[in-house]
């Protein structure tokens, strides 16, 4: 099932070429449950078969992420919040709590969203509560392209180079999730750590 589902991507992304990727990646980043593991391997695949070139399949893939990230922001900003500030009461989300949520992301907004775009589960929606607290757009884009960037660039090179082996590819793709997942807590701990000292000698 798997096998003939990859076969039908490959395809796809093979006549829709980048837009596809970009269509895909866009839906992978927004509210539909679309795995970017599906996306990306496949394309890197048809690049190390001469039929795609990486860079652009990698640009459309970040582009791809990027606009589907957008679109759960301005979706979360423009309706959620209104909605939150209006009927949050029964949903046990006050005013104060929302106010809490701006002053979180206006200080942690850049390392969450970063961290966020890595961690599976996270980071098709990491997008709605930084468009909630109405995180600064610049800084949650080049912060969101930073880390889909990393995912981007890791799924097409595993496509590139095991695309042809399917269990080869599932495998590592599980290790990479785990070894970006040590990454991310090392990435949290150093910035607690240096938030902690900046707070310490701000004291002093």
């Amino acid at each position: 099932m798997l096998s003939a589902f990859v076969s039908f991507l490959v395809k796809t992304i093979g006549h829709m070429g980048y837009p596809g990727i970009v269509a895909l990646m866009f839906l992978e980043s927004s509210f539909f449950p679309f795995p970017s593991e599906v996306v990306v391997p496949p394309a890197g695949y048809l690049a190390a078969r001469g039929q795609m070139h990486l860079s652009l399949v990698i640009a459309s893939g970040i582009l791809g992420s990027l606009l589907g990230a957008y679109f759960n922001y301005w979706i979360s900003l423009r309706f959620g919040r209104p909605f939150f500030l209006r009927y949050g009461r029964y949903f046990l989300v006050s005013e104060k709590s929302i106010e809490k949520a701006d002053r979180f992301f206006a200080s942690h907004g850049h390392i969450s969203t970063f961290v966020g775009r890595l961690l599976p589960g996270i980071r098709q929606y990491i997008s709605l509560p930084a468009g909630l607290a109405r995180m600064n757009l610049p800084l949650f884009l080049f912060f969101t392209g930073l880390g889909s960037g990393i995912w981007v660039v890791v799924l097409a090179l595993v496509g590139f180079w095991l695309g042809g082996d399917e269990t080869g590819m599932s495998a590592a793709l599980h290790r990479i999730s785990i070894l970006l997942a040590g990454f991310c807590l090392f990435v949290l701990g150093a910035y607690a750590l240096l938030k902690r000292r900046a707070r310490t000698e701000t004291t002093d």
